[in-house]
């Protein structure tokens, strides 16, 4: 067993857990981040970075480095429907640099926050290290153990943040109760060359049909909503009645579709679940991101929620890090009360307003959705939503200076993943 002492133990390189581990890291606290996975290069994760995320990573200094890597703008979210065409949302009106969503493989994006994270002296990552249990004593979680390739790892720690997702070792053991859950619809993943000389709409809905195509210059990565639970069902159907319905809305894909959908391999189901914790925190542990509030994929707002609940958490819990204190319950509620009401709102719009734009089992369809129809009739409520969407109910901001001076460059990620 090896044993690591620091401030802060984040589980979880995902979003959330990257993101608070930089800007712990950059107010002074000694920050170990843990990620099961030897890196970050699993598909089908969201990719939309917002507004919000691009004003922070603005206000660290890095927005004009992340935007050299590779990604696609979008100032506005257009959708076909069968009333005609509305745009779902517009950013253009939003203040700031960027009125605009980035779309951008995810793993590029933890990549980024990675090695600029590791710039900070008191900044580490190790990967291939599973969380596997919380070290309690007295009442409050004082630690973590994770399990690594060369050695169990316990790691004794202020506080540790669960960033480790909907299927985080707090839900997983009942440490922290789900105090809400519904399952709207699940969605197929799927990869599919772009049609030449063609744009496709990036959303389209119908009757008993809601699809999104995300556009990633070499390739669509094509999101197809079903029935919760409905995958048994499709697969029953078999492969060529699940191209023949993707084909009979997006004709140009026809070719593709055949040459490139050969098995079921090819297409990744995922679960959807709308839920959120009772309480994010306990003495010594603070959920964010999905471990706290695991989100529908309607709109890309995961990952922006995810950020945001990193920020917030850093500018409240830093300063006592960086005296050598302990953070109390209290401080830790004080992160849930600020961001549990933009988590509530869009948690609302999610499975109220989007309802019927999903297909579902215990309802028909329809081809006149409530949101596609509101658009029609006022189409500057597309501003409304862009504003929901790119900065949220409650965006926060980066407002202090940095207490650790970055060093020039980052070390290369893999050395930095190479723990002993």
């Amino acid at each position: 067993m090896s044993t690591e002492d620091v401030d802060v133990c984040v589980a979880g390189g995902g979003p959330a857990g990257l993101m608070a581990g930089l800007l712990f890291a950059r107010a002074g606290a000694n920050v170990l981040v843990l990620e099961k996975h030897p890196d970050f290069l699993r598909d089908f994760r969201g990719d939309t970075v917002h507004p919000s995320t691009l004003m922070a990573l603005d206000e660290l200094g890095l927005a004009e480095e992340f935007l050299n890597l590779p990604h696609v703008e979008l100032p506005q979210l257009p959708m076909a429907t069968a009333m005609g065409p509305v745009t779902f949302a517009d950013f253009r009106r939003l203040p700031g640099r960027f009125p605009f969503v980035a779309f951008m493989p995810q793993w590029d994006v933890l990549n980024f926050l990675a090695e600029s994270a590791c710039r900070y002296p008191n900044f580490r990552l190790i990967q291939q290290a599973e969380v596997t249990e919380l070290i309690e004593h007295d009442g409050t979680i004082t630690g973590l153990r994770a399990r690594t390739p060369e050695a169990v790892l316990e790691v004794c720690s202020r506080v540790v943040v669960a960033a480790d997702g909907r299927n985080s070792l707090v839900r997983r053991h009942d440490l922290l109760q789900v105090a809400a859950s519904r399952a709207p619809m699940d969605v197929l993943w799927f990869r599919v060359s772009k049609p030449a000389g063609e744009r496709l709409p990036a959303v389209r809905s119908g009757r008993d049909f809601f699809i999104v195509c995300i556009d990633r210059d070499e390739y669509l990565q094509v999101a197809y909503m079903i029935p919760k639970g409905g995958f048994a069902a499709v697969r029953a159907r078999g492969l060529d009645a699940f191209r023949a319905a993707i084909a009979a809305i997006y004709p140009s894909l026809t070719a593709a579709l055949t040459a490139e959908i050969g098995d079921w391999d090819a297409i990744k189901p995922l679960d959807v679940r709308v839920d959120r914790l009772r309480d994010w925190y306990r003495p010594g542990l603070l959920a964010i991101g999905d471990a706290a509030h695991a989100m529908s994929p309607a709109g890309g707002v995961g990952i922006n929620l995810a950020v945001q609940d990193a920020i917030a958490a850093a500018r409240l819990l830093a300063p006592t890090l960086r005296a050598g204190r302990t953070p109390t319950t209290a401080q830790l509620r004080a992160v849930q009360r600020r961001r549990e009401l933009p988590m509530r709102v869009v948690q609302f719009a999610q499975l109220r307003l989007l309802t019927d734009l999903y297909p579902s089992a215990e309802r028909p369809g329809t081809d006149k959705p409530l949101l596609a129809r509101l658009l029609r009739r006022f189409p500057g409520l597309a501003h409304v939503v862009a504003r929901v969407i790119g900065l949220g109910v409650r965006p926060e901001h980066v407002t202090s200076k940095p207490h650790v001076p970055p060093k020039r460059h980052a070390p290369r990620l893999e050395a930095m993943t190479q723990e002993k």
